[in-house]
Parts: structure tokens; C-alpha cells; sequence
């Protein structure tokens, strides 16, 4: 499976954005799913999600501090690229 994602390091914290589908981030334990699905790919990394509505705003779900930092960050500042998950 290909999906995008990024690795972002800030303020001496190194984590995960996963790109998702919005219900994903709807649904807690569907989105906790996702999230340890993920984890192999970017092992000791917290893992975030993020999804963006059909006005192009992102949400995100993960660590509160991770999350609350994302949000005021443009999503074209985050440096996506594509990974695989066998």
C-alpha cells in the first residue's frame, strides 16, 4: 500500500503525518488503528494523522502537543512524500 506521509523534526521532537481519509479521523478507534498500522514505517515515532475537508483544511489526530502544533502549520510547509506499506 502507498500513501503519503512525512517526517518532520521540530523543537527536538521527530514524528510521523499520515495522510488518511477523513472518516478515518472521525472515528477514534478506527483512526488509533490506523496509527498503529502505521508505526512499522516510522518505528519510535509518534504517528499523527491528518485528513482535509473539501475546502482543503486539514485536521489532525495524534499526540494534543503534536497536533496542536500542526494546525498552525500550511499544510504545503510539511514535506510529504510517498511510502510504501507492505
Amino acid at each position: 500500500m502507498r500513501f503519503q506521509g512525512a517526517i518532520v523534526r521540530e523543537q527536538g521532537v521527530t514524528f510521523a503525518v499520515v495522510v488518511v481519509q477523513r472518516h478515518v479521523i472521525n472515528n477514534s478507534a478506527e483512526a488509533n488503528r490506523a496509527i498503529a498500522s502505521f508505526r512499522p514505517v516510522f518505528p519510535g515515532m509518534p504517528v499523527t494523522l491528518m485528513a482535509q475537508d473539501h475546502q482543503g483544511r486539514a485536521t489532525y489526530y495524534g499526540r494534543s502537543d503534536i497536533s496542536r502544533f500542526l494546525a498552525g502549520v500550511p499544510v504545503g510547509a510539511i514535506p510529504w512524500r510517498e511510502y510504501t506499506l507492505n
